[in-house]
């Protein structure tokens, strides 16, 4: 970290980053792609410009932490280099626009016994998935599961903001923040440069990379399909879809007006454990995200309007709380899955078991905005996809 302390600016910290990382794995190959590369020096280039970083070193073990997987997972691509055989065909995609249930969804999802999904560990640690005997003893189990940990002692809150375990299946956000195209990066600190930028990139080389780390992680299950979840997805669909052109895709639903204050209140208590106090804008956060969610959406009607409608199936957060099972099944139906006795059985037991709001209530403060003026800026999303905005 010291040849980062003598560096004036953080761009200045490009190569001495690389170093590290290297010397850290002793390995040298971060693979033939270099555009993560952008993406990165964008991040560095908006501390630069302003940075509301508590300690900007720590930012750095981040940085550090994804330039070092991104060289094991090279070298396990040149240790086997039949794993980018594997075909990942028809992956059910669950996403939609924060908040609105997709969590719950992917752990109910979780029960189908049929399919694999992205474990929060091997999110983090892209490998070969080991047995699921072997995971407690595995030191990139363990560390997961002790940061996880941690995290809620410190912050309580976010148990209830959004629960994670190192064993159960998490988001994507890990595997797109190897190519430092994910929106982890603008919840960690503001860098509205940085969004700009992001938000309309083109992310076909992200989720190339997220492919091969698919592929890496099922290798041990190649004929098994895939279940993953991430609402990013739904704000770069069209190169999602350009990666993976025969995904089936669940698009879950629900007032903007509900979602809003919750994501910003999670995002804010997020931030503040890496940005001054003094900086912290909750408005700003607000207005932020509300802008980009709802380009996002728009976007993403229209991308919908050029795929076959037996790519996607709709859910509406009233109709998956009211009955979530019997809405799985009626999306794998529309979506051509096919809907099996053991998935009904474990995706009934999940849901005995894990009740809503079993890890807490989070009750997010009053919006910054009226519910009519969120409802005008997400009219086009609103009303081509028939969300429901009467009830809240």
């Amino acid at each position: 970290m010291h040849r980062l302390k003598q560096c004036e600016k953080f761009v200045d910290w490009e190569q001495p980053l690389h170093e590290i990382a290297m010397e850290n794995t002793g390995l040298s190959d971060f693979g033939e792609d270099k555009s993560y590369l952008l993406g990165l020096r964008k991040l560095l280039e908006q501390q630069d410009d302003f940075c509301d970083l508590k300690i900007p070193i720590g930012y750095s073990l981040k940085l550090i932490f994804m330039l070092e997987q991104r060289l094991k997972a090279e070298q396990r691509f040149k240790d086997n280099p039949s794993i980018l055989d594997i075909e990942i065909k028809q992956p059910l995609v669950i996403t939609g626009m924060v908040r609105t249930g997709s969590t719950a969804m992917q752990h109910l999802a979780a029960g189908d016994p049929n399919r694999q999904h992205l474990q929060y560990w091997m999110s983090e640690y892209p490998q070969p998935r080991p047995p699921r005997e072997t995971w407690d003893d595995h030191p990139d189990f363990q560390g997961c599961r002790d940061r996880l940990e941690g995290m809620y002692e410190r912050v309580p809150e976010t148990r209830a903001m959004h629960y994670n375990a190192a064993h159960i299946p998490d988001e994507c956000g890990h595997l797109l923040a190897q190519t430092f195209t994910d929106e982890y990066w603008q919840i960690c600190s503001r860098v509205p440069l940085y969004n700009e930028w992001y938000e309309r990139c083109d992310m076909v080389p992200t989720y190339k990379q997220h492919k091969k780390l698919l592929q890496l992680i099922g290798s041990a299950q190649p004929d098994t399909p895939w279940t993953i979840k991430y609402p990013v997805h739904l704000k770069h669909l069209k190169s999602f879809l350009k990666v993976y052109p025969d995904a089936r895709i669940i698009w879950t639903h629900r007032d903007p007006a509900s979602v809003l204050s919750s994501y910003t209140n999670m995002n804010a208590t997020n931030r503040a454990m890496s940005v001054r106090e003094e900086t912290l804008d909750r408005a700003d956060l607000l207005h932020e995200q509300m802008e980009v969610w709802a380009d996002a959406t728009a976007r993403a009607v229209e991308i919908r309007k050029q795929y076959p409608d037996n790519q996607f199936a709709d859910v509406y957060f009233e109709d998956y709380v009211a009955d979530p099972v019997a809405e799985m099944e009626k999306a794998y139906g529309q979506l051509g899955i096919e809907w099996t006795c053991e998935a009904e059985h474990g995706m009934s037991e999940w849901y005995r078991d894990h009740p809503r709001d079993k890890h807490g209530t989070h009750k997010p403060p009053a919006l910054a905005y009226t519910r009519d003026q969120i409802h005008e800026r997400f009219a086009a999303y609103i009303s081509a996809s028939n969300v429901n905005i009467k009830n809240g």
